[in-house]
Parts: C-alpha cells; structure tokens; sequence
C-alpha cells in the first residue's frame, strides 16, 4: 500500500488521465524484478564487470555460444520457476476489464502470458524457445535444457547466481558441451533479441498496429534506455497522446511523460486498477 500522500495523489491524477482512453502498457525488467528476476538498470542492480552477450558474438564465434549455454544452464531453472507478481496480475486484469487495450513488453520471461493477459506483443521475443541459425526451427527451451543435462552430467550442480535474462555468473566454463539443432545439427540460438540484434520487422509491425490503438501510453517498469521501447514514448509525445510512466528511479522518457510515479510496479498497478474500476 502507499503511504506516502504525495505519491497517492498522483496515483489519482494518473487513474483520471487514463480513465476513459484505450490505453496500451509498454513493460519493461522492472515490472519483473518483483518475481525475482534481475534486471539491467533498475536501482538495486548490482555493477557488473561483465557486459551481455552481443548478437555479433553469439553468432560468429562458438566459444561465446558455449559460454552462454554454460551460464544458461543455471540461469533457466530460476528463470522458468519465477510466478507473476500483482504487476502482471493488474496488468491482466486491467485488459480483461477494459482498462487496457494490451500490452508490448521488453520482457523474455513470458510472465503476462502466465498471470493471463492475452494481447502481448514481444518486443524482444521469449526464451521460452530456442531458435536454429541455420533453418530456424524452434525447440521449446525445457526440452533443449534436457538434452544439455543429459550432455554435461553434473552441471547444474556449478553455484551460480541468477543475472538478468536466464543468465547466471559463472566465470569457469571449461568442459561444458553445447548441443546443436536436432534437425540440421546447426547453432541453437534463444528466441530473443541480443544487444545489437534488430527487433524482427513482423514483431515491430504488431507493436505498431497495437500502439495506433491507444489514446495514451502507460509504461511499467521500464528506464527506456533501449530505443526499441523508448521510440514508442517518443511518438506518443509527437503524436500527443498522453504518456505516464511508473518506474523505480529516473527514465529516458520522463520529460515526455505527463505523470511520473515512482513506485514499484507491483505496489502501483493493482491500486491503479482498482481506482479505474471505481
């Protein structure tokens, strides 16, 4: 609950700006973190040495790609045991009721999927799947974990905590077998979107089409540092459509936005549900 006076009020000035528009959420980590999921750039993220992969070395050099299975062995349990948090329950029930029209989100963890919101749009893809370089078939991301146990007995057993995106820190990766496509025997490749990697243009076109649906944009949990988020608030603000942003910590889009709550968004949304339903 808040309690904090100037924060309630302006949860009431953003449930009347949003109160009769069609509305579409933008999601970023932070609407996330309370599941337990780390994030990049939220406040309570810890400064890393490492850097994320980057597209261009994920798919030019196998070292990098045995380096990434190795952490994402770890990574993946915690990742796929992680439950909706009241965020993406509001958020979910905010479109069963109306109050939004859907959702496009920075998130690979597919969390508003399970708390049951319907029309998501992901911006970076899931790593629910996992992606041939060379045909592009899909393998669910429970199974490929399977066969990479079955390939490194005793793995799972390395200590390693959980980093952002299913990844974990491990800094020894010596003796790890990364394992190929089942069909063609290619590079395996999670379905998401690396740093320096382009949103696929069918993707970009669905979040457009669900954007041209809003009379104003809420964004949860997001610092919009990454363009492919931050060039919907940028049209919103050109187009004049009224932006609101909830978000722990300071955004790149906050002197487009008409309200800014600084609250998480698993304390924020089901309040703001609940005075939009009043």
């Amino acid at each position: 609950m808040l309690r904090d006076d100037a924060a309630l009020r302006t949860l009431r000035d953003l449930a009347d700006l949003l109160r009769g528009r069609r509305v579409v959420a933008l999601t970023g980590a932070g609407c996330s973190t309370e599941s337990g999921i780390p994030d990049y750039r939220g406040p309570k993220t810890r400064q890393k040495a490492r850097n994320p992969i980057q597209y261009r070395a994920f798919v030019s050099d196998p070292a990098a790609r045995t380096r990434y299975w190795a952490r994402s062995v770890l990574g993946w349990p915690r990742m796929a045991r992680a439950q909706p948090n009241p965020a993406h329950h509001a958020l979910a029930k905010m479109e069963a009721d109306g109050q939004i029209e859907g959702i496009i989100t920075q998130n690979v963890d597919r969390l508003h999927h399970r708390a049951g919101s319907q029309t998501v749009v992901e911006l970076h893809g899931a790593l629910a799947e996992v992606r041939c370089l060379d045909n592009g078939h899909i393998e669910r991301r429970e199974a490929l974990q399977r066969r990479l146990l079955a390939a490194n007995p005793g793995w799972a057993d390395h200590p390693a905590a959980l980093a952002p995106d299913g990844d974990a820190d491990l800094n020894q990766v010596d003796g790890f077998t990364a394992v190929p496509c089942q069909v063609c025997g290619g590079a395996l490749k999670p379905n998401v979107v690396f740093f320096g990697e382009n949103v696929p243009p069918a993707v970009t076109r669905d979040a457009w089409a669900l954007y041209e649906q809003c009379e104003a944009l809420l964004v949860v949990g997001s610092s919009l540092q990454v363009f492919s988020g931050f060039r919907f608030v940028h049209r919103a603000a050109k187009d004049g459509r009224p932006v609101a942003i909830i978000n722990l910590g300071p955004t790149r889009g906050d002197d487009r936005a008409q309200i800014r709550l600084d609250v998480a968004a698993g304390t924020a949304l089901p309040m703001l549900a609940e005075a939009l339903s009043s």
